[in-house]
């Protein structure tokens, strides 16, 4: 809090001040279109009116909608005021909803029009929100977000008191053992964040970030920040359309995007059929088939960057050029440490697997409310991700999954553990047992498959059980597959013996 602290509040007005004419944001949805130096004064006098308010330094700031211009500018505001934003994500049930803003309790909700039915249908299960405001476009039945812009901007003695240190975003991460876990990041994990990103893309003023990601995903949110930190432009998309994307890189030269299967693979196609032009795109990150990677590099010369990392790591922890070793992760960023250990936190050899831990400025605060799991991922010293991982002889990194005890599916770039999805078929009448696996899928490069025995005398189609599941829990959570057998392998304590039942039943036919 001083002399040598940063947080994005102050890049907001650097940017104010080095790049105030140029363009921040451009909303495709409707065409608004901002500066750097009118970003800072809503930001200022949104900072004002939650202020007045009663929102302090720490307080929660709940975000219920697609990405727009008012979820940035509520970043921003709760940067200069020291509130942490909560981005809860729309694509989970109203259970899960409710459940994530409890969890963290914000005084303050901002819901788009189209979630709005949800949260009133829930208000008396939301024991902390005390104000609810319309979010984009002041459409809705909440009090509108225009009334905190006509106030005198934020006291520049509030926003010098918050740190680099201080909290700044809550993203939960997927279900662990039943429950999401709330990770806290702070400004300063952010800004390293966009740093590293900066210098990996060689990010300028002229870069422009086609926002596909949702900013309540870590790697949505840290391209929008790493851009707007290198006073580019970010392009918002409410929602993913291949042509739209395609026009876009063409037309406004969108030259940078963070990708999770099927996106990269959609707009090149749609580029082919189009016959539009997406040369300008020249960085892609994130993880995809070498397939899809080869063909936009062949269409482009641009460059794809792997990278290994997670939303406790500020999305990044190794990265570089798929071309440099087509397989790895990448290496070790430049202000992290990271080491492979053994179940006793053991160094393990080059070439051999190991837990991947990481250490350094990206690494998360912890998480919210939980002083044990905070203690049993930060032993030693160094974060414990829970993924496995070998280091050949040049320092790339190759992910091998997840720890047994941590297992782990990923269809397009969401997370999702097995346990949860199993505590939900259970609940189902004619299900006995079930084992969740993944398994390799040519949409979403890894689908979410239940082998599951029925119950005797009980009779049940995969199309049910699916739709049972998508009702109780976030639809991606639900199977893409169902398979019925007769008995599950167990292990010699009677738990099931999940790398047998991968091996017995990983196809999808």
């Amino acid at each position: 809090m001083g002399l040598h602290d940063i947080t994005f509040y102050d890049i907001i007005n650097r940017n104010a001040l080095a790049f105030r004419n140029s363009q921040a944001w451009y909303e495709v949805d409707d065409g608004r279109s901002m500066t750097f130096g009118e970003f800072k004064v809503k930001v200022d006098r949104l900072a004002g009116g939650l202020y007045n308010l009663g929102v302090r330094y720490g307080d929660r700031i709940g975000l219920l909608g697609k990405n727009s211009l008012e979820f940035f500018l509520l970043y921003g505001a709760a940067a200069a005021i020291g509130a942490i934003v909560l981005p809860i994500n729309w694509r989970l049930s109203a259970d899960e909803v409710c459940f994530n803003l409890n969890d963290c309790d914000p005084a303050i909700l901002f819901a788009d029009a189209e979630y709005q039915a949800l949260i009133s249908e829930n208000k008396a299960k939301l024991h902390g929100v005390r104000e609810i405001f319309n979010l984009k476009a002041d459409r809705g039945q909440f009090r509108a977000m225009s009334e905190l812009m006509q106030n005198e901007p934020i006291d520049s003695r509030i926003t010098a008191a918050v740190g680099s240190h201080d909290g700044f975003i809550i993203i939960h991460t997927a279900a662990v053992a039943g429950r999401p876990r709330g990770a806290l990041l702070s400004h300063g994990n952010v800004l390293c964040s966009n740093m590293h990103l900066m210098k990996l893309f060689g990010a300028t003023a002229q870069d422009v970030n086609l926002g596909l990601l949702p900013l309540f995903h870590i790697a949505g949110l840290v391209m929008v920040t790493c851009i707007f930190h290198a006073g580019g432009t970010n392009l918002s998309m409410g929602k993913f359309d291949a042509d739209t994307a395609v026009e876009l890189i063409e037309t406004r030269r969108a030259s940078l995007i963070f990708d999770f299967a099927p996106i990269l693979g959609a707009i090149v196609e749609a580029a082919q059929k189009s016959g539009r032009k997406i040369s300008h795109l020249r960085c892609v990150l994130g993880l995809d088939t070498p397939e899809t990677i080869e063909k936009y590099q062949k269409a482009t010369g641009g460059t794809f960057f792997s990278m290994y990392g997670q939303t406790e790591t500020s999305c990044i922890a190794t990265h570089g050029p798929y071309s440099d070793r087509p397989g790895a992760a990448g290496r070790t960023i430049e202000l992290a440490d990271v080491r492979l250990v053994d179940d006793d936190d053991q160094t393990v050899r080059t070439g051999e697997v190991g837990e991947i831990t990481v250490k350094g400025p990206m690494v998360f605060k912890g998480y919210w409310n939980l002083p044990e799991d905070n203690a049993y991922t930060f032993r030693g010293g160094w974060h414990h991700t829970g993924d496995m991982g070998r280091f050949d002889e040049d320092g790339f990194l190759f992910y091998e999954g997840r720890k047994a005890e941590k297992e782990l599916i990923k269809p397009g770039g969401e997370n999702v553990y097995p346990a949860e999805v199993e505590k939900v078929i259970l609940e189902h009448p004619a299900i006995e047992k079930t084992v969740v696996i993944g398994v390799p899928d040519p949409k979403w490069k890894e689908g979410i498959k239940a082998v599951c025995i029925l119950k005797p005398g009980q009779d049940l189609t995969p199309q049910d059980l699916i739709d049972f599941v998508g009702e109780r829990i976030a639809r991606y959570k639900k199977p893409g597959y169902v398979e019925f057998v007769n008995d599950l392998p167990l292990l010699k304590d009677g738990s099931p013996d999940r790398a047998e039942v991968k091996k017995r039943y990983g196809g999808t036919e």
